[in-house]
């Protein structure tokens, strides 16, 4: 197998990757060995990718407002001064969080740009000669640094 068709395949393991198949399934579709799938997984940050992907906002609003609540119902019931007191730091930095998760929906909505532009772009190298393996591969690996790195919690500083 050449680089190129090797590149390729790669391409198409991430991109069903992202769209939730199984690392067994990829390997049988792209006929690439699962230990294969694994190790691109692994070495691209794919599952850290496909997990920001699935998690909505909203959804971890709710986490986090479910959170607040139980955690105050907790405090309420206990009578424990130590709790009491304590409660008004743990929801202050709750509710950083709900601030912070402002940011982390921009790298959700560009998870999703990237993952339609990926789309697009592979159906389109079947006709355009300029679209190679080699531009595919440079842009995901982009694609995958700048989603890494406004994951990561340096970024939020």
């Amino acid at each position: 197998m050449t680089k190129a068709e090797l590149e390729k395949k790669k391409s198409l393991a991430r991109a069903l990757f992202m769209s939730g198949m199984e690392q067994t399934e990829i390997a049988d579709n792209t006929g690439v060995s699962r230990v294969t799938i694994s190790k691109w997984a692994a070495a691209d940050g794919w599952k850290e990718v496909r997990a920001a992907k699935n998690i909505t906002r909203p959804e971890l609003v709710n986490k986090l407002l479910l959170t607040i609540d139980n955690l105050i119902e907790s405090v309420n019931k206990s009578e424990d001064p130590t709790l009491i007191g304590s409660l008004a730091d743990k929801l202050s930095k709750l509710s950083a969080v709900v601030e912070k998760l402002d940011k982390k929906a921009n790298v959700i909505d560009a998870i999703d740009v990237f993952t339609a532009f990926n789309r697009w772009i592979q159906n389109k190298a079947c006709s355009d000669p300029d679209i190679t393996p080699e531009l595919i591969k440079a842009i995901n690996r982009y694609q995958n640094e700048f989603l890494l790195e406004k994951m990561s919690p340096a970024a939020e500083l």
